[in-house]
């Protein structure tokens, strides 16, 4: 202990250890791939293709122009087979461009020296949008937009999240492990892109070997690594750069507001490739773990894979029983009502568990505990702020500050009483984003 950290939140049990040790192994290229035309926050793309046409491997098929969006690219070499809706791992059915591949592949490799000092901040930021490149920690926010401030905003701070406090993912701390010098370049070229004159890294305890790696990577420089205490939700934008910097974000402000820009150390990596290797974001690596997996693993996935696809190359599913398929980690992922969903940019990992093991019966009445109070991060009140969602008690809803929660799962962990307080807190988000859209439209 001793390290730095937030107030609150909580320490759930780990299980790290059934990847983290485990080298990244490339994925099987699959025969057909399935990519989603919003894979971001922001606007949707367009498609750029129609059926029929041929397609490269790494060539972009949507795009529009809207400040707050991020364009798609092919992942494999091919033919599109369709432009559908199609299953996506957030819930919903959106518009896809479904690709059937050649079984061929390109070798994407550095075409010279890039000079970081010889780049203008508006050419990275260029080079970052075509590229595709969006938070990969799995909020998915266009990293363009982040390294362009609103005049007035000086960013001097640019902070690598390498904290992946989700109990089971290890994805970012293979990374680190592995491509550490990537990592460091590409939080060289996000300080350039901003202007920011000091660069951290902010990575657990428990992660020594990332730590290593990343300090000879380093060297003497300004960039410096800062380590944590090991605590859910030590990787939340707002835990962060309070444990980091000791700067407090305020309600309704973004990190750009106090001078910093967080971004995770995959999209650092992917900085790296964009302009080095000129490659946009077309794979990633994704943590495929948990009790209901036969072999755990780290795998670098193309986007568009289905998730039975990348299963299936984990042994599959464990013996009998039903199993839930989370897009993401236990605390913060999506429950998949199909495996037809395909790996997405911010798919950091895919983790199943036994249902029996983590599905209750039933909840109790709420017993007036405060345990969720005095777990959430955010200073909240939980156990309110579910009530008025299942409701639909909107008002109540966001007089009690329900955009503040950033739905990290702490309340839901904690309840005694087994209350689903997350989901009815995405319930009345759901409700109130549906009330704004009808009120816009009028």
């Amino acid at each position: 202990m001793g390290h730095k950290t937030f107030e609150r939140g909580i320490h759930p049990s780990y299980y790290k250890e059934l990847t983290s040790g485990k080298g990244v192994v490339t994925a099987a290229l699959p025969k057909v791939v399935t990519i989603p035309l919003q894979q971001h926050a922001g606007a949707p793309c367009e498609p750029l293709v129609k059926k029929g046409d041929i397609v490269q491997e790494g060539q972009k098929i949507g795009d529009i122009k809207a400040f707050v969006s991020a364009p798609v690219h092919s992942s494999i070499n091919g033919k599109v087979k369709d432009i559908e809706l199609a299953q996506h791992p957030g819930g919903a059915r959106v518009l896809a461009v479904v690709i059937e591949g050649d079984g061929t592949t390109r070798e994407w490799k550095a075409e010279g020296t890039v000079d970081l000092n010889s780049q203008s901040p508006e050419s990275i930021r260029e080079l970052v949008r075509d590229a595709g490149i969006v938070g990969m920690g799995g909020a998915a926010f266009p990293t363009s937009v982040k390294l362009a401030p609103p005049k007035g905003k000086a960013i001097d701070a640019i902070i690598l999240n390498g904290c992946e406090c989700e109990p089971y993912l290890t994805a970012d701390h293979r990374i680190m492990v592995e491509e550490s010098e990537k990592v460091v370049w590409g939080l060289r070229a996000l300080m350039r892109a901003t202007g920011a004159t000091k660069g951290f890294i902010g990575i657990e305890e428990n992660k020594p070997d990332a730590i290593e790696a990343l300090k000879k990577s380093i060297g003497l420089s300004d960039v410096q690594i800062i380590i944590l205490e090991a605590k859910y939700p030590q990787g939340a934008e707002k835990m962060l750069i309070k444990a980091a910097l000791n700067r407090k974000v305020p309600p309704g402000k973004l990190p750009l507001d106090v001078g910093v820009v967080v971004n995770n150390v995959g999209t650092a990596a992917a900085i790296y490739e964009a302009l080095v290797y000129k490659k946009p974001l077309i794979e990633r690596i994704v943590t495929i773990s948990g009790n209901g997996v036969r072999d755990p693993r780290n795998l670098r996935v193309r986007i568009g894979t289905s998730f039975e696809e990348v299963i299936n190359q984990c042994g599959g599913l464990t013996g009998e029983g039903e199993k839930e398929v989370l897009n993401g980690g236990p605390m913060m992922g999506i429950a998949q009502s199909s495996l037809t969903a395909p790996v997405i940019k911010g798919t950091s990992g895919i983790t199943v568990i036994d249902a029996g093991a983590i599905k209750p019966e039933g909840y109790d009445p709420c017993i007036k505990c405060a345990s969720c109070v005095h777990a959430c991060p955010m200073g909240l009140m939980p156990y309110r702020l579910g009530d008025y969602g299942k409701a639909k008690m909107l008002d109540n809803f966001k007089g009690w500050d329900a955009g503040a929660c950033i739905e990290c799962g702490c309340c839901s962990y904690v309840c005694p009483a087994k209350r689903p307080l997350l989901q009815w807190i995405r319930v009345g988000k759901y409700f109130v984003r549906k009330e704004a859209q009808r009120a816009s439209s009028k």
